[in-house]
């Protein structure tokens, strides 16, 4: 999870403490509902527009909303799609959502893919990990000054331009 740019440690954790098990989501559209970046149509007459649905997760929304953000500041391919966006006459406000919705089908696919589901695979969060794998402390990760190489931002190149 904590491949895509914008996402750190805490708010992967807190992804994933939200989330659950994806499968009781049955597709990206579900899950970006549920997240809170799903658009509604808000109307009126020959005026066509578009309103976030204000029933979804907020949690889940802030943290789309900080990977975005995050995303747009820095030279990362959310940044690319973000000015594609506003190119083609979209404002800031329409362009962020075209983005937040690309980033929480990214997310979502990071679940189905087992990168973040830990409901779905054995205890270490991969299917087959057996319980001494993560009980023994010589496998467990020790704090210390990180790589910059190994913060690489990387967002997931989906097939359809949303």
């Amino acid at each position: 999870m904590t491949e895509l740019c914008g996402i750190a440690t805490l708010t992967a954790g807190k992804i994933i403490a939200r989330v659950g098990s994806v499968h009781r989501f049955r597709s990206a559209t579900a899950f970006a509902s549920y997240t809170g970046i799903a658009l509604i149509e808000a109307s009126s007459g020959d005026v066509v527009r578009h309103r976030l649905f204000r029933a979804g997760d907020r949690q889940l929304n802030c943290c789309l909303h900080t990977m975005a953000i995050t995303q747009i500041s820095r030279d990362t391919p959310g940044r690319a799609y973000y000015q594609r966006k506003r190119a083609a006459g979209k404002s800031h406000k329409e362009a962020l959502r075209c983005l937040k919705t690309r980033l929480s089908n990214g997310v979502y696919l990071q679940f189905l893919r087992g990168r973040g589901d830990r409901a779905g695979g054995g205890p270490g969060g991969r299917p087959g990990a057996a319980i001494s794998a993560c009980a023994d402390p010589a496998h467990q990760s020790l704090p210390g000054p990180t790589n910059p190489n190994l913060q690489r931002c990387r967002m997931m190149r989906l097939d359809t331009d949303l």
